[in-house]
């Protein structure tokens, strides 16, 4: 592993067990990282650099790195992500298995390191730690409110016996969004309109402009208007709120 720097162990391969030899590449491997760091004077310059060198060994440095500096896990997610922001998942699922932290404040370094890749930030961490999930929402729609459609969408698309946890969660994060993750949500589950509008609209009950957005969304999104009006009066709306959004739709 490594290269060259794990050529010191090479030779040995033969004649000790595999456990043997990953400890030793892992001894090597530390040793590299320390030398680094005291030369950089930073543990997140020091795992940057590494794996932009090494982009194939990343989940070992990260690991390696966080087990030989743990006090300093922002930094290395943050550096590791930054390098090789295609490892996002990896990396943040590295560090939510060494408890370095905890998983939503990982998630929301993942985010801000690389927000293009929130998608599979979130994945990786409700894969990890389900229980966990509608805290995972909340973090990553409070980090990145641009991203709410897709956040909503990648998580219920994994999870979708947890729709109605996953969009509440959103919309109490950022009431603002709701209209988005509505249409994010029938585009992919057209079959599931009843929750995703009552869940959508009770959540939205202090935001009444909110109100009237998702009920047009989801008229825009093809769901028939008897359907809409019993989903939308169930969810708190009134029958004025109901007609004004779809007339305005109209």
């Amino acid at each position: 592993m490594l290269g060259s720097l794990m050529l010191l162990t090479n030779h040995c391969a033969l004649a000790i067990t595999d456990t043997a030899v990953k400890e030793s590449e892992n001894k090597v491997l530390q040793v590299f990282i320390k030398r680094q760091v005291n030369q950089s004077m930073s543990v997140g310059r020091a795992v940057g650099s590494i794996t932009s060198n090494y982009p194939n060994e990343v989940e070992t440095i990260v690991a390696t790195a966080l087990d030989l500096y743990p006090e300093n896990y922002q930094e290395i997610i943050h550096a590791a992500i930054s390098s090789q922001p295609t490892a996002t998942s990896k990396i943040v699922k590295i560090a939510i298995d060494k408890e370095v932290s905890s998983c939503p404040n990982i998630v929301q370094l993942a985010i801000q390191a690389d927000p293009s890749y929130v998608d599979f930030v979130v994945d990786a961490a409700a894969n990890s730690n389900p229980e966990q999930l509608k805290d995972i929402v909340r973090v990553a729609v409070l980090t990145e409110p641009d991203s709410a459609d897709t956040i909503v969408q990648t998580l219920t698309a994994e999870h979708p016996n947890e729709l109605v946890d996953i969009l509440s969660s959103a919309i109490r994060a950022v009431p603002l969004v709701g209209e988005y993750v509505v249409d994010a949500l029938l585009a992919v589950f057209p079959g599931e309109a009843e929750a995703v509008v009552t869940t959508a609209v009770r959540e939205s009950g202090e935001q009444r402009e909110q109100v009237r957005k998702i009920i047009e969304a989801a008229h825009q999104a093809g769901v028939d208007e008897d359907s809409l009006k019993r989903f939308a009066i169930n969810g708190g709306a009134s029958e004025e709120e109901y007609s004004a959004a779809v007339q305005q739709d109209n």
